[in-house]
């Protein structure tokens, strides 16, 4: 009998997770592929990695379309079906605590690199030319595109493209100095990628609106709701190609890095300093946070996210595992009002990771450089890094970009960047698990502060809509 038992337990486990098991599966042979592939002696031009990688592209390609229409109907249905009271309290508890965790993650990052050192004695090589990032805007103006972006002119276009500022240098104009940005033509462009912020802000005010508008939104409601039920059943059809998928991304990535010497030997310090803090932020200061927020111990919960981290390791992008990180979420029994509220919005603004990353990065090429980093220096850079990574789009190596604006803090030019993009690709992965792992516990840890007053909420609903002779015999129980 306790044989049977064992079995039984042991088949229900691997029915349970038979998916995670083959992404991670997924994983680990696509990181052996690709390592097999890249010593076999053979020289892989782009055009086979671009063939090896073209499975695992049409897979990214599919979550990505899932995105905009599951994270409108998951924020204007969960938000419209909340009492208003709760759902301002449940996005004022979601903001604390992803500010919160952004900001510990950036201590964590200078306290380490300060303490560790790593560019102290790391050998500056200047950055190869055809690496170079080109600067054509000013931090100042990143940080007024960041608010642009969040009131969209055009819905339609933010689906597709977001805005920023450009910096135009035209000789013809006696203004403009070359080199001096500052005095450059200011012009403004759309670049490919969604305006998620925008489309965020939008949700949730059409959220709110429908809240206030009682039985006469109930359609646009019904709508939005189906709408965000019909994403999750899509999504459930396109996770079952995950572990494919996530294993041609590994292993075509693998096969096109430069230099695997970068990895352990220039920029091996570097490497370790950032890995060590992103392991600690984590799995310590989440799990202490997690602990005290809730008074339950975070490991069952983490040993359930093996699918969310492996499809964040693959593909890179803490957007496109978005609707894996709603269902693994569902999946734990949590209120669905509440995940489809804190998710979407944490998959948006909460780049722990990338805030760890950038500020580990900027001091690690001011120790390269010998630049001297004073306190206020390292305030700037905290800073930066924190608006930076509230700023960077949930894709691969979207840190690059921002990374340039922390530099700028610290007067460090643009094109040393490409100092450390021989191990980014990697670093890219690791940091997108710790923000996938960072939302689907700050979706637990809002439920369980929020618990009581939805208890309170539904008991209000049940009040309301009971008959009237049922309502006379609650407030005989309530007596």
């Amino acid at each position: 009998m306790p044989l049977q038992i064992r079995r039984n337990r042991c088949t229900s486990f691997l029915r349970e997770n038979l998916l995670t098991i083959f992404t991670i599966i997924g994983v680990i042979a696509g990181s052996l592929l690709g390592c097999g592939l890249r010593f076999s002696g053979h020289e892989w031009s782009r055009r086979d990695v671009m063939y090896f990688q073209y499975p695992g592209e049409l897979f990214l390609r599919m979550l990505k379309s899932l995105i905009v229409p599951l994270l409108v109907s998951s924020i204007v249905s969960a938000i419209g079906s909340l009492d208003l009271s709760l759902s301002g309290k449940v996005g004022l508890r979601a903001i604390i605590y992803y500010m919160t965790t952004t900001i510990c993650a950036v201590m964590l990052g200078i306290a380490l690199v300060t303490t560790i050192k790593p560019g102290k004695e790391t050998t500056y090589t200047q950055p190869n030319a055809t690496k170079v990032i080109s600067k054509d805007t000013l931090t100042s103006d990143t940080l007024l595109d960041l608010i642009r972006n969040v009131f969209p002119e055009n819905l339609a276009q933010a689906t597709i493209a977001s805005y920023r500022t450009k910096l135009i240098y035209d000789k013809n104009d006696t203004k403009s100095r070359l080199g001096e940005l500052e005095t450059y033509q200011i012009q403004g462009e759309y670049q490919s990628g969604s305006n998620v912020l925008g489309l965020v802000c939008f949700s949730i005010v059409l959220g709110i609106t429908l809240g206030k508008m009682g039985e006469k939104a109930r359609p646009l409601q019904d709508f939005f709701h189906s709408l965000s039920e019909a994403m999750m059943i899509i999504t459930g059809w396109v996770i079952w190609l995950s572990p494919l998928g996530v294993f041609f991304l590994v292993t075509a990535k693998i096969m096109e890095i430069d230099d695997f010497g970068d990895l352990v030997g220039r920029l091996g310090k570097y490497f370790f300093t950032v890995l060590l803090g992103l392991f600690l932020h984590g799995f310590g200061t989440l799990s202490i946070l997690f602990i005290l927020a809730t008074k339950k111990l975070p490991c069952k919960y983490i040993a359930k996210m093996g699918q969310v981290m492996a499809t964040a390791f693959g593909t890179a992008s803490s957007s496109a595992t978005m609707p894996i990180t709603i269902g693994c979420c569902d999946d734990m029994g949590l209120d669905p009002r509440i995940t489809r509220f804190v998710i979407p919005i944490g998959a948006t603004i909460n780049m722990d990771g990338t805030a760890l990353y950038e500020a580990v990065a900027a001091i690690f090429i001011a120790q390269l450089r010998k630049v001297e980093m004073s306190f206020g220096k390292i305030i700037a850079v905290s800073v930066t890094a924190t608006a930076a990574s509230i700023g960077a789009a949930g894709i691969p190596q979207a840190g690059l970009v921002t990374m340039v604006m922390v530099l700028d803090t610290v007067n460090l030019p643009a094109e040393d960047v490409s100092l450390i993009l021989a191990v980014d690709w990697l670093l890219d992965r690791f940091r997108t698990t710790i923000n996938v792992v960072c939302d689907a516990l700050g979706a637990i840890i809002v439920t369980s502060l929020s618990q009581g007053d939805i208890d309170k909420s539904r008991a209000l609903n049940e009040r309301e809509a009971a008959p009237s002779h049922e309502l006379t015999e609650l407030e005989k129980g309530d007596h």
